[in-house]
């Protein structure tokens, strides 16, 4: 079967990566479950698996609400790393927000998708098949 190598939870909620990291280890969807609980930390993450000459995760869910370094920082940080393959790398911002503004600047963001919180088994599945046809295949 076919999988991501890595998917990066970005949460600052324990809770809430405790049930994501749960439904992702039921839907065996990636090889490893990373998280980090605000932006600095992930971008910590990162640059440590590309130092290290590890593939990146291929998958990032990022809360936009977070303490220290939020959603819309990291994307900014984010947007100025320099690793192979950066650009199959896929975000999905997890998000309360109805902030016509904030879904804007999601737009914007390049490889940047966006689902409403919480995370499901459906929502998992409809980005897997969005942007990873060759594990969505598997799924089936």
């Amino acid at each position: 079967m076919s999988k991501l190598n890595s998917i990066l939870l970005v949460e600052d909620d324990s809770i809430t990566n405790f049930i994501n990291e749960r439904l992702l280890r039921k839907l065996n969807v990636a090889e490893n479950i990373k998280i980090a609980l605000n932006g600095y930390e992930a971008i910590s993450i990162i640059q440590k698996t590309v130092q290290e000459n590890k593939p990146c995760p291929n998958l990032i869910f990022l809360d936009i609400n977070m303490p220290v370094m939020d959603g819309f920082e990291f994307l900014n940080e984010f947007r100025l790393l320099d690793f192979p393959n950066k650009n199959d790398v896929v975000i999905v911002v997890l998000t309360t927000s109805t902030n016509i503004t904030d879904i804007e600047k999601l737009k914007g963001s390049g490889n940047t998708d966006f689902i409403n919180k919480p995370l499901t088994k459906e929502k998992v599945q409809d980005v897997i098949n969005r942007h990873f046809s060759e594990v969505a295949k598997s799924l089936k």
